[in-house]
């Protein structure tokens, strides 16, 4: 019985989590800036992309001469 409500729950939660409409990612899209918000976030993983790899050489060469 509690696989079914849950289940039931989790069917209704869905449902409404599907209706909802994204008007400002739609209006960002129509205005181009979409654009500019997934350049801003590449560059953001890129640098901490980049932030892991040189922390990471850091503490191997720091492992190695110990």
């Amino acid at each position: 019985m509690k696989k079914l409500i849950s289940l039931l729950t989790l069917l209704f939660f869905a449902f409404f989590a599907n209706a909802q409409e994204i008007t400002m990612a739609d209006v960002m899209k129509e205005n181009g800036k979409i654009y500019v918000v997934i350049a801003v976030m590449l560059t953001i993983l890129a640098g901490l992309v980049l932030y892991l790899v040189r922390l990471d050489r850091k503490i191997s060469r720091l492992e190695k001469n110990k």
